[in-house]
């Protein structure tokens, strides 16, 4: 291993050795600690400290860093407090997640780290998001995130590097090439020679170095960072190292062979640089031992505080809470009186007009969504409006551009997400569920995104761009869900979610969008979300929907002369209990319809609770109406027996009698 001090300080090689050796130390101290049974899990990174140290020193202290599993020195590096540290390894209070996540799953604004979930690859988005951030406020700052050569194997890998490059953001992708993926080698998980081909294919520079030599480390990314900030783009980093113990410890390493690791033990980044220090006369043997006494003492005494420290106690109320940012939403009513007549997709585009004004922050994204105004043309005029910078068109990257979303939340700004189509959010739906979802539960970090969701059926546009997916998220704590059902509450409701901090998905009915027209407020407004409104009143039955079912709702009943309240939930996630309970109460019979799929859609869980809360005020069972339990047919008459209309028809018949 050759080294090369350049022209840096003495002070700067010392300060990458302590770098090396802290967390060493700290890892040394965790395996007893595993054996002993005081930490449940360990992910160690023995024999990969250089390229975390290195690449932590490598930036300033207000860059943000995304680390994955064996990046401790990443944490050691930004001066966390080790109290803190041990802390949430032992799931105390003193920690950064209160108790609910372990290890390196954490993020901190204070320290400018953002941690890793469990799937790998979404935080290469999130890092985007940052490094977008940076971009749109000139702030001149790099970003680095970690990836490892089995991780790169996950499409968000392709995503985030792709959009990176369209998009020049200053990223640097380090890619900790050592030899596995748990068990599975590499020859195993990519056929490439090295990950610096990939850089062709995506018009960026890679390239590949030492990741155990600290100093070649701290130089390259030095100077990168350097770089990137005067010329904000994208770089790969391909760090050969190797995992000198298991992927996790359980695991061990018997699948390694024994001349693997001698060969890379010999290449161990704490010895070999400890030992050029000695030669070169930089540090002696006095510098080492006091050194390791200091770092010891700091480690035992962060172990104390943790240890005297108990585990958290239950708060019922605040672990749900701690789902959602905090947020008292003041309805916001209209300045004037004005109003005209809108189209429900007019409405929608007047809102997010409205709200782009409002706050200068909000950047909107989205596949064609700029030039061409969205394929449904509720963005057309942004781009001359906001500029590109704000409207901004995305490649087909629908994962990458929601963790985008995330990022930008870190650094204090609004997105708007467009999906083509509501199906095609399957493609982001980890990031949705998992990410957006989680992080504020986890590490206090709100998720200030809203998906706009173009949804349902009854356009003849078959089982691809029709779905009503709305129950896959109705399932998610940490989410908020609009749905409304007409040009008034869409613009109301859409302000709303944008004021709101926490990611909401809001669903927008294609059929709707040029059916539809009212008489909409001009001026900026927001909707009450959590609230439903009961728009029609009668004595005979109670019909609770929200979207299309609303209007399937008020033809059927005015067909058949049945006096009934139909109550339009509006928000699906919180849904109104009082007003579902009101109208239970009044009339005693319940239809609870929705266009979604009958199996496992919202009207199971609302009947259920009206079965448990409202027992005692039911003249008949709750009735569920939605659409087969099929996939959404193309064909205009299989796709009209395919809704629930016809069978709502029935259903009310049927409850009148009952």
């Amino acid at each position: 291993m050759n080294f090369d001090r350049k022209e840096y300080s003495d002070e700067i090689l010392k300060s990458l050795y302590e770098g090396l050796l802290r967390p060493r130390m700290i890892e040394e101290k965790m395996l007893i600690l595993l054996r002993q049974g005081k930490i449940s899990k360990w992910f160690s990174g023995i024999g990969q400290e250089a390229i975390s140290v290195g690449a932590t020193q490598a930036l300033e202290d207000d860059e943000y860093i995304l680390p994955m599993h064996r990046n401790l020195g990443v944490f050691t590096s930004r001066g966390i407090p080790y109290h803190r540290l041990f802390s949430q390894f032992q799931g105390k209070l003193s920690g950064f997640t209160k108790g609910r996540d372990r290890s390196f799953h954490f993020g901190t604004n204070e320290f400018h780290i953002v941690g890793m979930i469990s799937h790998l690859g979404p935080q290469l988005s999130v890092a985007d998001g940052i490094a977008l951030a940076n971009k749109l406020a000139n702030e001149q700052k790099a970003t680095i995130v970690f990836t490892g050569d089995g991780g790169a194997s996950q499409g968000e890998f392709h995503e985030a590097l792709n959009v990176a490059a369209v998009w020049d953001l200053p990223v640097i992708f380090v890619i900790e090439n050592n030899g596995y993926g748990l068990s599975t080698p590499s020859s195993e998980q990519f056929r490439c020679e090295s990950f610096t081909d990939k850089g062709i294919g995506y018009g960026i520079d890679a390239i590949k170095i030492d990741g155990n030599n600290v100093l070649e480390v701290y130089s390259t990314l030095s100077q990168l960072a350097k770089s990137i900030r005067n010329n904000p783009k994208p770089i790969i980093v391909e760090a050969m190292t190797f995992r000198m113990r298991g992927h996790e410890e359980a695991s061990g390493t018997k699948y390694v062979p024994k001349e693997l690791m001698d060969k890379w033990a010999l290449k161990d980044p704490l010895v070999n640089y400890e030992d050029y220090l000695l030669k070169e006369g930089v540090i002696d043997q006095a510098f080492i031992k006091k050194l390791r006494k200091k770092i010891q003492a700091d480690i035992d005494e962060g172990l104390n505080q943790a240890y005297a420290e108990s585990l958290p106690a239950v708060v019922l109320e605040e672990e749900i809470n701690d789902m959602y940012a905090p947020h008292v939403q003041q309805v916001v009513e209209p300045s004037t009186e004005n109003r005209s007549d809108k189209r429900f997709v007019d409405a929608i585009s007047d809102g997010l007009h409205q709200s782009m004004e409002k706050y200068p922050e909000l950047v909107i994204m989205g596949q064609d969504i700029a030039e061409y105004g969205g394929v449904f043309k509720i963005t057309e005029g942004f781009l001359d409006a906001f500029g590109k910078e704000r409207v901004r068109n995305t490649p087909l990257c629908e994962s990458a551009i929601i963790g985008i979303g995330l990022g930008l939340s870190i650094k204090g700004q609004k997105s708007v997400i467009e999906m083509q189509f509501a199906d095609f959010v399957t493609c982001g739906f980890n990031q949705i569920v998992n990410n957006l979802a989680k992080s504020h539960y986890r590490w206090q970090q709100n998720s200030d995104v809203v998906v706009r969701m173009p949804t349902g059926a009854g356009v003849g546009a078959g089982p691809y761009h029709s779905q009503s997916n709305e129950a896959w998220f109705f399932h998610t704590p940490g989410l908020k869900i609009v749905y409304p059902s007409n040009p008034i509450d869409a613009k109301g409701l859409l302000a709303a979610a944008i004021e709101d901090p926490n990611p909401v998905i809001y669903f927008e009915h294609k059929y709707l969008y040029r059916s539809l027209t009212a008489q909409v407020p001009d001026d900026y407004y927001t909707t009450e979300i959590g609230k439903a409104a009961l728009i029609n009143e009668g004595k005979d039955l109670s019909i609770i929907t929200y979207g299309m079912g609303v209007h399937w709702a008020k033809e059927v009943v005015a067909d058949k002369g049945i006096e009934a309240d139909i109550l339009d939930l509006r928000s699906l996630l919180p849904w109104d209990k009082e007003a579902v309970s009101a109208t239970v109460k009044k009339t005693g019979k319940v239809i609870v319809l929705h266009e979604d799929c009958l199996t496992g859609g919202i009207a199971g869980e609302i009947s259920a609770w009206i079965s448990e809360y409202c027992f005692k005020d039911l003249d008949a069972p709750v009735f569920r109406v939605g659409s087969l339990d099929t996939a959404v047919p193309f064909a205009a008459p299989l796709e009209e027996n395919f809704l629930p209309k016809q069978r709502l028809a029935q259903k009310i018949e049927e409850l009148v009698e009952f």
